[in-house]
């Protein structure tokens, strides 16, 4: 076969949307993979590069995840919307080489949407895709990695064909360390001491409401809302948010920054002999920036405390770091290994499957871990990515308020100790009786749109912690007036986990709420919300079809929302005559129209 050599070696962009931090780690993977072949690289968020420059780019790699119900992450947002405009030209991108890697899980409905169809539009602006789509799944055998490792080895196999390096320059091998991305400069001379979530902010900041400048919300309260003898902590958190300029309506989400557990902090500055108190400024490599929301000067106490996710399942690449600094050979072979495409189930078994965290791989590793230096915490450790709630309040109902309803994880691995949650067991901890705490919050919109025609009517099916985002939709119709609210909500038993059990039953006896139960574990058949919702087919006909009815699913994506939506078919058909066609064909016009609308998570 005739290969066509492009004789200059291009500088290489590496562009991501990440909305967890996975597409970003794996963007800059393969910023690590270019250098080691000699490549000049960028790696950047889509939304922090200028799109106008794409048309004289000559090979780009684009990461992106897909959140939601097929939506972009935050960071693609504005991209996006450029990338999609109908005025852009056919042929503008014609100069381009490029390759497009999704990041996705199976179990949601629209799998990779983002990946797919970004590669299609790319194509239709000319741009030549130098391999397949890559479409990585959380669901593969050995996660993600099960797909991005082949397509990465035909990414470089197929750039390097095109882009041959320069006469006898190997690439450099695995274990040869990488200047790192920041270099600390510690300040000896300051005397003034950094407080961690204590900093003095000007009164302008704190009004502000973003990722990068969050507004410290006070917890008001921190009540359990499950029976004291019950499995599952579930919280009903309520935050003020008096002078912050946030408002939000029913279907929005609070995002919130968590911290690191004290303890874990302690046992990584015990580790690497790091003193928590010490002052530094990051000075960053060329491209790099340092991240905004690290205050300069800053404390190693706050890096690692409300910075870096020292408590995460670490990633491969974590792996990989360690290995350029092992020196003991039982070390360096183990981590060898991990590093391998052929250790990727040992791996797995090791770190993936029991949920093993940073911190604990550390601590198996104590010569290499020693051996560490201070410049490269920021490559070994991802920043701690903000959680997402739905809003359980109305500020209609709630002036002031923002209420999210928060089950604490925690749960036994083949390991000794419980995982936990980072972020759950940290808002668990905050208890507003023992003084005033607050947690860093901003809002985004939400997913769900609920309806501002007075008679339309809304079904709400939200088992489980699912119900948040409907109990601020109820709260803010009654508030307006409305009438036609059906909420079924599941759970295990009446007396040990009913959420908001009273709230329901006061809105009952005012006649502002119809509500349908479904308690799992109190008879000896256990009933599920999709039974609820079958049985209860003329009333759910009779509202869809005179009332302008919106259904609304909400919770855990594993089996409920297909059994639901099954369930709201066979009410088509029972109740409406139609086939199993048409039946699925007015379920589908409903989705197309926003009538019928899912919030669902793994």
């Amino acid at each position: 076969m005739l290969i066509l050599y492009r004789m200059t070696p291009p500088s290489l962009l590496v562009l991501y949307g990440s909305q967890t931090g996975t597409a970003q780690d794996t963007a800059e993977r393969i910023g690590r993979q270019a250098k080691r072949r000699w490549l000049k690289v960028r790696v950047e968020a889509l939304d922090n590069y200028n799109v106008a420059n794409l048309i004289s780019e000559s090979l780009v790699v684009f990461v992106c995840a897909t959140t939601g119900q097929g939506d972009p992450p935050d960071n693609m947002k504005k991209f996006w919307r450029f990338l999609f405009r109908k005025s852009l030209p056919a042929g503008s991108l014609c100069r381009l080489d490029c390759a497009v890697l999704g990041l996705g899980d199976s179990s949601y409905p629209k799998f990779n949407f983002i990946a797919k169809k970004l590669q299609k539009r790319l194509e239709q602006l000319g741009a030549s895709t130098l391999l397949p789509l890559g479409l990585a799944d959380d669901q593969h055998d050995l996660g993600p990695d099960g797909v991005i490792d082949p397509w990465l080895r035909a990414f470089w196999d197929r750039v390097l064909a095109l882009y041959p390096p320069p006469a006898g320059l190997d690439p450099l091998s695995d274990d040869e360390l990488l200047p790192p991305r920041f270099v600390f400069h510690f300040l000896d001379d300051v005397t003034e001491n950094l407080t961690i979530q204590s900093e003095v902010m000007d009164p302008e900041q704190l009004r502000s409401s973003s990722q990068t400048h969050p507004f410290m919300a006070r917890v008001v309260s921190n009540q359990r809302v499950t029976h004291a003898s019950h499995f599952q902590d579930v919280r009903l958190i309520e935050f003020d948010i008096s002078r912050s300029n946030i408002e939000y309506s029913a279907g929005d989400v609070v995002m919130i920054q968590p911290n690191n557990c004290s303890e874990n902090v302690e046992e990584v500055c015990q580790m690497m002999r790091l003193d928590p108190r010490q002052q530094f400024i990051l000075r960053p490599a060329e491209g790099e920036t340092v991240p905004a929301r690290l205050p300069q000067p800053c404390t190693l106490a706050y890096l690692l405390e409300s910075f870096l996710d020292i408590s995460c399942v670490p990633r491969r690449s974590f792996f990989e770091l360690l290995y350029c600094f092992a020196t003991n050979e039982l070390e360096k072979e183990k981590l060898m290994e991990f590093c391998s495409a052929e250790g990727q189930e040992e791996l797995y078994a090791y770190c993936n499957r029991p949920r093993r965290t940073a911190v604990e791989v550390l601590a198996d590793f104590p010569h290499t871990t020693a051996d560490l230096t201070v410049d490269y915490l920021l490559d070994l450790f991802p920043e701690i990515q903000p959680r997402s709630f739905s809003i359980a309040s109305s500020l209609l109902a709630h002036p002031n308020r923002i209420h999210i309803l928060l089950a604490v994880v925690q749960y036994k691995t083949k390991l000794q100790k419980p995982r936990k949650g980072l972020c759950s067991t940290w808002l668990a901890s905050l208890d507003p009786t023992q003084g005033a705490v607050h947690a860093p919050l901003w809002v985004k919109k939400g997913t769900l749109k609920f309806p501002s025609a007075h008679d339309s009517a809304v079904i709400m099916v939200g088992p489980g912690t699912g119900v948040a985002p409907f109990r601020s939709a109820l709260y803010e119709r009654i508030a307006q007036g409305k009438t036609g609210n059906v909420l079924f909500f599941g759970c295990r038993s009446s007396s040990m986990d009913f959420y908001c059990q009273r709230e329901w039953e006061e809105m009952e006896r005012a006649r502002q709420l119809n509500l349908f139960t479904a308690f799992s574990r109190d008879q000896e058949d256990k009933i599920y919300v999709q039974h609820r919702v079958k049985e209860q087919a003329v009333l759910l006909w009779d509202l869809i079809t005179n009332s302008n009815g919106h259904f609304y699913i909400a919770g855990n994506a594993k089996d409920m929302p297909a059994a639901v939506s099954d369930a709201l078919k066979e009410a088509f058909q029972s109740e409406g005559g139609m086939s199993a066609s048409q039946a699925e064909d007015m379920f589908n016009a409903m989705d197309r129209t926003g009538r019928f609308q899912s919030e669902t998570w793994a």
